[in-house]
């Protein structure tokens, strides 16, 4: 947004006022305010004294193992908020336009490949929750004529990730094993596959969705699926490894509920703003590693 030459403002609460470690390179060109999506008179006091043009709302609870424990904190804050923010709008300025990232893990069991129009067969709190947003996106846009543009989102990754997910435990792990720091990466069920995408090609989407002239839905994804098993080897490969000699399997880290396999198809998107996938898994992956390995090295060479 700064790159192309928008005023930024965000919100931040209060527990992750000690986590801005991915925009201290902004901090000095944005405007952050006091405020919570579970307190809809900061959303309301915020919204209404900036009067965006645009807001993108890419906050929620999004941890689908995190969601299976903490049910009603991601219903509420990944849900219901979008409708706090959809009716604040409403009420403030209707010409406002609104995005809402949501994702492919409201498909959860489905055909292949999944459309816009394929059926939500969610396996998590997670996924059901972002049907809700999906569907409080829709009604505010079919009912209130509100620009609200949706994206289902399969996964996408970057060297942002937190530890917490798999794929960037997994090149953490590489890093450090390639170090001589860690002997053995557990991980649960390899053999899943997914659609591996790279985040900067997303939000690059979401900004195109945004300038459409009227709102809408769209999947964004790559259309290949790899296993976590395939992902793991790409990235031990990175640092000149063989993946099979670290990897353990831990029964603990096994999800509650299986999603099926899920494969997207981009078309419509194609059609309408010329997307394509940009960055593919080896890509990606080596992306991921070699930032790994270089924070790493600056850690080793430090003394941390």
């Amino acid at each position: 947004m700064l790159g192309k030459g928008y005023e930024v403002h965000g919100l931040i609460r209060r527990s992750a006022t000690g986590n801005k470690k991915n925009i201290l390179g902004i901090l000095n060109k944005i405007t952050l305010h006091k405020g919570d999506l579970a307190d809809a008179t900061s959303l309301y006091r915020v919204i209404n004294s900036v009067r965006p043009q645009e807001v993108y709302n890419f906050a929620d609870q999004d941890h689908v193992s995190w969601s299976y424990d903490s049910i009603d904190y991601t219903s509420d804050i990944t849900g219901a908020a979008v409708g706090r923010i959809l009716e604040i709008i409403k009420q403030v300025d209707g010409k406002i336009k609104f995005f809402q990232p949501v994702s492919s893990n409201m498909f959860g069991k489905a055909r292949i490949p999944q459309t816009e129009e394929s059926y939500f067969r969610p396996q998590s709190m997670y996924g059901c929750a972002k049907a809700y947003a999906f569907l409080l996106a829709r009604y505010y846009r079919e009912v209130f004529g509100l620009f609200a543009s949706t994206a289902i989102f399969y996964n996408h990754e970057s060297p942002r990730r937190s530890e917490e997910y798999v794929t960037r435990k997994i090149t953490k792990a590489a890093a450090r094993i390639s170090k001589g720091l860690q002997k053995k990466l557990y991980l649960g069920d390899i053999s899943i596959k997914i659609d591996f995408g790279y985040a900067k090609d997303y939000v690059e989407a979401a900004w195109s969705i945004m300038q459409q002239k009227k709102p809408d839905e769209f999947i964004i994804c790559t259309g290949e699926t790899y296993s976590i098993r395939e992902f793991a080897e790409e990235a031990f490969k990175c640092v000149g490894l063989n993946a099979k000699k670290y990897i353990g399997i831990d029964p603990k880290l096994l999800r509650p509920g299986k999603t099926d396999t899920l494969t997207g198809d981009f078309s419509k998107a194609s059609k309408a703003f010329g997307y394509r996938p940009k960055t593919k898994l080896k890509e990606l992956v080596k992306i991921m590693v070699e930032h790994d390995v270089k924070e790493l090295e600056k850690e080793i060479k430090s003394g941390s």
